[in-house]
């Protein structure tokens, strides 16, 4: 049924307002005041099942077409939703673990250059080298997140160890003129399992200090270091602020003492 000019108008407005650049720069600094993780839509938030994720997933695939406040507004109710649950104690899981994620830094640079054989090669190297140290320090390998991967421990002093070992082991790596180096962020947190993944707010804390380390740096929140043996492991304090992560949260470079 065609549409009368009157309703064509209306729907016209509607578009041009849900991709003005003014309302979308004012929805995103509200997300950033929401509660809750204001980054909720980008891959490494809405990886699980969880029904909550699969909704922002939709949403956020169906925002990459265009600019979207509608996207915006969808995706901060969730966040603010996630929040919520968590904070009274819904989505989070039974037992306490320690969360290890890691990835290279300049990465995807270099291989957009390099070619699929030595891509290949070189994740297999630092796949072999991670797992390793993982399984060797009692620790499961969660997914593996192309370049990088999640893996969970029940103990924090095993998930720093293995990832300083990663390191060491990546250090010594080198393909068609990359030296990798890795970064690395660990937390304590309650995570919920939901079949053989993890999800909730810690994961996602976890993920964020992992991203604001520096090559070759292994990263750890307060909780965490709080864990670690002082006669092994020497902290350095690091300045930390990332979005959906509480701003009160102390991270801390670790290092063999």
């Amino acid at each position: 049924m065609p549409l009368d000019g009157r309703t064509e108008a209306r729907l016209a407005r509607l578009r041009d307002a849900d991709s003005s650049s003014r309302w979308l720069r004012a929805t995103r600094r509200l997300r950033e005041l929401l509660p809750g993780d204001s980054e909720l839509g980008d891959p490494l938030s809405t990886a699980g099942a969880e029904p909550s994720q699969l909704v922002a997933r939709t949403i956020a695939e169906a925002g990459d077409r265009r600019p979207s406040v509608a996207r915006e507004v969808g995706l901060g109710a969730l966040q603010v939703f996630q929040a919520l649950s968590e904070a009274q104690g819904r989505g989070r899981g039974e037992r306490e673990l320690a969360i290890l994620f890691t990835d290279l830094v300049g990465f995807s640079s270099w291989a957009l250059e390099a070619g699929d054989e030595a891509v290949l090669e070189l994740l297999r190297k630092v796949g072999t080298a991670g797992e390793a140290a993982i399984c060797d320090h009692g620790g499961r390998v969660v997914k593996r997140l192309g370049d990088g991967l999640m893996a969970v421990f029940d103990d924090a002093g095993a998930a720093v160890e293995a990832a300083l070992e990663t390191r060491g082991a990546v250090g010594g790596m080198g393909v068609d003129g990359y030296a990798p180096q890795l970064r690395a962020g660990v937390h304590i947190g309650r995570p919920r399992k939901l079949g053989g993944d993890y999800l909730g707010v810690d994961v996602n804390i976890a993920a964020r200090i992992a991203e604001a380390a520096s090559g070759g740096e292994v990263l750890v929140s307060g909780p965490a270091g709080e864990r670690l043996g002082p006669a092994t492991f020497q902290l350095k304090r690091r300045r930390f602020r990332a979005k959906g992560a509480p701003k009160e949260l102390e991270v801390y470079a670790v290092d063999f003492s």
